[in-house]
């Protein structure tokens, strides 16, 4: 066995980097903690394809891990554009992480535009991979290079490797009867079998996945294994990589149990296929197709085996519509949408909020207002799902603080919804429904009991002895309504918008019935039991930041990085938004300073204001983007310090 030279060093971002160096011109390994991956090219290169793969493969290795995919909103962005440039990152490392990082170690650019889009995220020192047959004149023109930034010294401060990835990938696939355009298309395979020898990945799960997809295109399945074969084996005999990195798994990250790699929106669909099984009803989802919700009807329209109805409708109103009459007859309903979904949504949500009625209404937020930013996150639907109804229709509302977190939000959502008779908006986003991390595959003894009764029969006595429905009589615990199931024998009622009568269901003008009809539905709401708020603060700071939803990650790092700095600060996260949790008014009451990141302009900060008088101080982004842990932490120094 041949000697070996070890050597540890730290970085200056505190990764600690070991290395191996072999001799005999065997390649020197080295040890890395972590590391930031970014693949980029046009929308058409497959680099969102490219990201999941190396994330499946790097899940199943055992590491924790967090992605961004960026991708344009148009279907078919301009080729060599700055606009069609799409993107995936993933952060992965072998101790617990909460982003997919600030900045990448690595940059995979396909094409000019692609490097010109993701120069500037990129620290001096960090490696780029550039495919140098798409560094043509005119591809350069077109994103305003006047010259070659590979030869003009402008990426001198980065370690740079030019690949000539097409014509690699081309001269891979030689011996396949593919024309070379149909060649160039697996490029992007080239380039994962690179970056799977650089970072010592697992081939196998590729590989498989190739054969499955393409088995009824034999010649395409071979020509994509080749590639990824090829851009292996490129890695590992040219002398241009000199190091390959390791990334042991994140064997004391994770609770021990069984993980897998799962997206928001994968998440929360299998949370809604959960809740339906642990209520023991069908599921039904109404749904129109719109950006970044439309995973979620894709993937429930494959389990009809656990009893899910998938309806497709014609637009956002006809969902709804489909999914309250699918809980009048006795479902566990859902509708899934967008901000401008929510917009069209209101008023059958009204109309949920009179018949009161369980109904799960799911935003994935995205950027607006109208059309907005189709594939960018936001977080500026909160308001809208508090008040954007006609008349007082108090709605529960909850968020889920990371993609795993979504199948336990959505089995949330339903308890409160069948529970308490109420339409449910749930607040997911863009950032939790396409990103991705490791999930712990919980155990059916660990989910709750989501049943309730139907009402069966009679329920109140009249005057004179006789025994009827009332379809409003209420539990006094819950003030929930009795759910009758359309067709049970001496269960007819009246339904519709118009006002009721407490009671009797009745319809009534009556203005005392209609203000105690008010204050009922609302004291309903803000009955509902949800857990007291929990603080992290274990160095009595006096600075408090509160978040909500998808800033847990971003705001949890930001923390972590002032800790160690040695600045007291607190972390609070909202699950629930309405109502808030007890215990929230007295926790704001015990620090000198309340700080709240949003992606929006303040909405949640807004609400705290409004309830509690409390001077929180609003730190805000409305770029489409995630906040940076660097970004966050420097802005929380400022507010302890301000």
């Amino acid at each position: 066995m041949t000697s070996q030279v070890s050597r540890t060093t730290e970085q200056a971002d505190g990764t600690v980097v070991g290395e191996q160096r072999r001799p005999g011109g065997v390649k020197a390994v080295r040890r890395l903690d972590r590391v930031i991956i970014r693949f980029a090219g046009d929308s058409g290169d497959g680099m969102q394809l490219t990201g999941d793969r190396f994330t499946s493969e790097t899940a199943s290795f055992g590491n924790d891990l967090s992605t961004l995919p960026n991708f344009p909103a148009e279907i078919r962005a301009p080729a060599g554009t700055l606009p069609g440039v799409s993107s995936f990152q993933l952060h992965f490392a072998d101790h617990d992480i909460l982003t997919p990082g600030d900045a990448p170690n690595v940059l995979v650019a396909m094409n000019p535009a692609a490097l010109k889009a993701n120069i500037g995220d990129l620290p001096r020192g960090a490696e780029i991979i550039v495919n140098t047959d798409e560094f043509t004149k005119r591809a350069m023109q077109k994103v305003g290079y006047d010259a070659s930034p590979l030869e003009d010294g402008s990426l001198d401060g980065y370690s740079l490797h030019p690949v000539p990835l097409t014509t690699l990938t081309v001269e891979a696939l030689k011996e396949f009867d593919l024309t070379r355009k149909e060649a160039e298309r697996s490029k992007n395979m080239f380039a994962l079998g690179l970056l799977s020898w650089m970072y010592h990945r697992p081939t196998e799960g590729t590989e498989r996945f190739l054969k499955q997809k393409f088995a009824r295109k034999p010649e395409v399945m071979n020509a994509n294994l080749a590639a990824f074969r090829a851009g292996w084996n490129f890695g590992e005999t040219t002398e241009d990589f000199a190091v390959s990195y390791e990334i042991a798994p994140a064997s004391t990250a994770f609770p021990v149990g069984t993980y897998r790699n799962i997206s928001g929106n994968l998440a929360l669909a299998y949370g809604l296929v959960a809740a339906s099984r642990q209520a023991g009803l069908p599921l039904f989802l109404g749904s129109y197709p719109i950006t970044p919700a439309s995973d979620i009807l894709h993937e429930l329209s494959k389990h009809k085996n656990f009893g899910v109805r998938t309806f497709q409708a014609e637009d956002e109103i006809a969902g709804i519509g489909a999914a309250l009459g699918a809980a009048f007859g006795g479902s566990l309903a859902v509708t899934t949408t967008s901000g401008p979904g929510v917009a069209l949504k209101a008023e059958t949500v009204g109309l949920a909020v009179s018949l009161e009625l369980p109904l799960l209404v799911v935003d994935i937020q995205r950027g607006g207002p109208s059309t907005g930013l189709p594939t960018k996150t936001e977080q500026a639907d909160l308001l809208q799902a508090m008040y954007g109804r006609n008349g007082e229709a108090p709605v529960p509302v909850i968020a889920p603080r990371t993609p795993a977190d979504c199948f336990d939000a959505a089995l949330e959502a339903a308890r409160i919804a069948l529970t308490y008779r109420t339409p449910v908006m749930l607040l997911s986003d863009g950032y939790l429904a396409n990103g991705s991390e490791p999930w712990r595959i919980p155990e059916l003894t660990e989910l709750p009991d989501l049943r309730v009764p139907f009402a069966t029969g009679p329920n109140h006595m009249l005057d004179d002895g006789t025994e009827v429905f009332w379809p409003y009589k209420r539990d006094p615990q819950t003030l929930a309504r009795p759910w009758a199931i359309p067709g049970t024998p001496g269960l007819e009622h009246r339904i519709g918008g118009i006002e009721k009568q407490d009671g009797t269901g009745n319809i009534s003008y009556d203005p005392a019935n209609h203000d105690f009809m008010v204050r009922t539905r609302q004291a309903k709401i803000d009955g509902i039991d949800v857990p007291d708020i929990e603080v992290d603060d274990p160095d009595g700071a006096r600075t408090l930041v509160l978040g909500w939803g998808s800033t847990y990650g971003p705001i949890t790092a930001a923390v972590r990085r002032l800790r160690r700095a040695g600045e007291p600060i607190a972390q609070a996260h909202l699950r629930h938004l309405n109502p808030f949790p007890r215990n929230l008014g007295a926790v704001l009451g015990r620090y000198d300073k309340v700080v709240i990141p949003e992606m929006n302009l303040g909405q949640l900060a807004a609400l705290v204001r409004a309830k509690y008088l409390v001077d929180a101080h609003s730190y805000n982004q409305v770029n489409g983007m995630p906040f940076k842990a660097e970004q966050l932490a420097e802005a929380l120094k400022e507010a302890i310090h301000d």
